[in-house]
């Protein structure tokens, strides 16, 4: 039996929430606010931990929403967190040839006036004058070498300038799971790194459509 995967976890760890939240729901007694079901989640989250009901591998997510959830209440929004990587992990099922998927979601950004660069070398820290179009930039050694037979074989830093929901969404639409942004490790200045991993297997949570 192979070892689960961070994306089995996360999903794992999100249906449970949301199928002891739609029992809660059930119970005439419960009080249906966003308030109360966050209370509740973070309650759920707690004993989870205590019971260690998941995976090591999503230990931090849980802290952190616990940490979430009792700071900001309802503005927490975990339910809707739950929610969205249920939907949005499900529909990576089909994780195969994410070279051609990426090329394909190169192209549709490069129509949509994007400033797309796969064809220089990007080991030291670059400047690029995109007079405020989106970018993105990838080095041509990985563009060339991580990508076998239409697979992704390797990871695949991308560097991006644009609005990030707007590129969670092409990543999405395209079957694409990239990494949260990380502007500290980014090479091309004012620009954040998102990480594409063979078969989108992330090692923590990835980058969601709100």
């Amino acid at each position: 039996m192979s070892a689960q995967t961070y994306n089995q976890a996360i999903v794992e760890l999100a249906q449970a929430g949301l199928s002891a939240l739609a029992e809660r729901k059930q119970s005439t007694k419960a009080i249906q606010t966003p308030a109360a079901e966050s209370h509740f989640l973070c309650s759920f989250l707690v004993q989870a931990l205590k019971e260690r009901r998941f995976s090591k591998l999503v230990a931090d997510d849980i802290n952190t929403w616990i940490r979430n959830g009792r700071s900001m209440g309802a503005g927490a929004q975990l339910p809707a967190l739950m929610q969205r990587i249920d939907k949005q992990y499900l529909a990576l099922a089909d994780s195969k040839q994410l070279g051609d998927k990426l090329q394909a979601m190169l192209a549709e950004l490069g129509e949509q006036d994007w400033v797309v660069i796969v064809d220089c070398d990007v080991d030291t820290k670059l400047k690029l004058d995109s007079d405020g179009s989106a970018s993105l930039v990838i080095d041509v050694s990985q563009f060339e070498q991580h990508i076998d037979q239409g697979e992704v074989v390797k990871a695949i830093n991308i560097f991006v300038r644009a609005d990030e929901q707007q590129l969670a969404a092409a990543a999405a639409k395209h079957g694409l799971l990239l990494s949260q942004g990380n502007k500290k490790t980014s090479l091309v200045k004012h620009h954040k790194t998102y990480v594409l991993q063979p078969n989108n297997q992330q090692p923590a949570l990835g980058l969601l459509v709100n």
